[in-house]
């Protein structure tokens, strides 16, 4: 995927770590990573699985909260139509200046 957006002249980023603080003091040097961060905006996170669990659909509002992006896609690739594999998660804490 990252070579297609690429060849699509878009930027994205893989396995880009998320840093998380507490009190103004980072918790822990890695934190968290999402699998592909697209124009600094949107963070997509892979997955094939059965099927979508709230868990996973947790995972990616934590990870668009953590970093303050506006949305998010879960990609399932364990479906017949990638169409009826994507998730779009919007991050609704996120205020408009």
């Amino acid at each position: 995927m990252v070579i297609e957006m690429k060849n699509m002249r878009m930027n994205v980023e893989a396995e880009v770590p998320i840093h998380i603080f507490y009190q103004g003091q980072k918790v822990h040097e890695e934190g968290f990573r999402v699998d592909l961060l697209v124009e600094d905006s949107i963070i997509v996170e892979l997955k094939s699985v059965e099927e979508i669990k709230p868990v996973h659909k947790k995972q990616l509002l934590t990870y668009l909260r953590l970093a303050k992006k506006p949305l998010g896609l879960l990609i399932n690739f364990n479906e017949v139509l990638l169409k009826d594999g994507i998730t779009r998660i919007i991050n609704g804490t996120l205020s408009v200046d």
